[in-house]
């Protein structure tokens, strides 16, 4: 890197193209900023979304092509299907949480404040587990009730797919209402996630696992010289590749570790030094981690693309790993790092409006599946009527009873409307709700941690400071 980094300068000193002092300063100042990354999160929160809505009312995109050898729909090519890939932006999160875990405890270490970035590191693998658990505590329970309400049936009974599949019927009495909570509450966080109520809530126990997994490594790495610590994580790095095939998670151990040299390039000089690059390196990168995020979870082999990577799956990562997630998941580290080297696109994701996303992003996260399930499913479905519908189950097909997905002028109207609504939702959440997990949490860690006046203090921020 070193050398590379040597020759592109010398070739820029002879060109005549300079930066002014003005916009060596300004690259210096964006490059210092991280908040990029609540707009990535954002963004991958909006996709998440829009991949559960994908599973329920176009899931003709999740194949790349109509069929063996056929053309195929504009939806279906890569960047575009990426409204398809929830795994490549879960992906994404497992990354980002990774990075933003370590950049201060890496920044603090580089700085010689070793024994503050150990105490960072003990306090924040604290308030983690517990910034996690309450929201989604939080979501269950109220998913829980308004199912015990009849709110889901509408959607259990459409032929929306994703709505129907994760739309859980009311338990026959309170006892067993009661007993079907703490059975989704405790599935959550066991391997092998699951919550009837809340299907996108698999991916905490993998956020908390990562985030573990982050704190622990840098507890014993932090107080490396630095060039030995990121040679330690490069190659914890190539070894979680095993742990993740072990465990048969979603690449948090791969994402984590990408996430945390990504920390550690952040706060290197490398990406000033190549800022003048930027508009050459950055167009062919970002495509390109685009494209292999757009890597079908099925059907690979039925279009020339996605073939030829499912080849180079089997000849580099092999049968073991899982082929759906492999190269999500690793466009999703390109695209990051392809962010961390681009003073460009780092200026983009920190826009005010993207900020916002990134602020209300978990609570998206935590929503829109019962919002989906229920407010979207009244919308689309209810003046309709049911008809005979034919499913198949294997060699059998056999005759329900559905309502049928509404004609396309019927998403125009309502879709606008149900974003409103689930924004305004969420905005509440991150500014009304949020704030008081924050203040449990520092009640609890006064207590835990034997600290009498921390539970004065102003709540938790809900926003990162770095």
């Amino acid at each position: 890197m070193s050398a590379t980094v040597g020759y592109l300068q010398s070739y820029a000193d002879k060109t005549k193209w300079q930066p002014s002092s003005e916009a060596k300063e300004a690259t210096r100042k964006t490059l210092t900023n991280s908040e990029w990354a609540d707009g990535l999160r954002g963004i991958a929160a909006i996709y998440v979304m829009l991949s559960h809505m994908t599973l329920a009312f176009a899931r003709y995109i999740v194949a790349p092509n109509t069929g063996m050898n056929q053309p195929s729909f504009w939806m279906q090519r890569p960047i575009l299907r990426l409204v398809g890939q929830g795994p490549a932006w879960v992906a994404c999160f497992i990354i980002l949480s990774g990075f933003v875990n370590s950049l201060r405890p890496i920044k603090l270490a580089r700085q010689g404040q070793v024994e503050t970035a150990l105490s960072n590191l003990a306090v924040s693998s604290f308030r983690r587990s517990f910034r996690l658990f309450l929201p989604a505590l939080t979501a269950t329970v109220g998913s829980w009730f308004i199912c015990q309400l009849g709110a889901y049936k509408v959607a259990r009974e459409s032929d929306a797919y994703w709505l129907a599949v994760t739309s859980p019927q009311p338990s026959a009495s309170i006892g067993i209402a009661i007993d079907d909570l703490i059975r989704a509450v405790r599935g959550t966080w066991m391997f092998d996630p699951s919550n009837d109520y809340d299907q996108p809530q698999w991916a905490l126990l993998y956020l908390l696992l990562g985030s573990m997994i982050c704190f622990t490594s840098l507890l014993v790495l932090i107080n490396m010289r630095t060039r030995f610590r990121v040679g330690a994580l490069t190659i914890l790095w190539l070894w979680s590749w095993n742990w993740d095939v072990k465990m048969r998670s979603p690449m948090v151990a791969m994402g984590i570790y990408t996430g945390i040299l990504l920390a550690e390039l952040h706060h290197s000089d490398i990406p000033l030094r190549l800022a003048r690059f930027s508009p050459i390196y950055t167009p062919p990168l970002l495509l390109l981690s685009l494209i292999l995020m757009s890597f079908p979870a099925e059907y690979q082999k039925q279009a020339p693309w996605s073939s030829y990577l499912l080849d180079l799956h089997m000849k580099f990562f092999g049968p073991l790993v899982v082929e759906d997630r492999a190269w999500p998941a690793v466009g999703s580290g390109l695209l990051c790092f392809t962010i961390v080297m681009s003073p460009h696109m780092r200026k983009l994701l920190s826009q005010r409006y993207l900020l916002w996303l990134g602020k209300i992003s978990f609570p998206l996260y935590l929503l829109h599946g019962s919002f989906m399930r229920s407010i979207l499913a009244w919308m689309l479905f209810a003046n309709q009527s049911k008809i005979e519908i034919e499913q198949k189950n294997g060699d059998q097909t056999y005759v329900v009873m559905k309502y049928p997905l509404p004609p396309p002028i019927t998403y125009v109207i309502v879709m606008p409307i149900f974003f409103g609504v689930l924004g305004y939702a969420t905005h509440l959440w991150a500014n009304k709700v949020e704030p008081h997990f924050g203040v449990i949490t520092k009640h609890a860690e006064a207590i835990m941690f034997g600290k009498k006046d921390v539970a004065r203090q102003t709540p938790l921020p809900v926003a990162r400071q770095d």
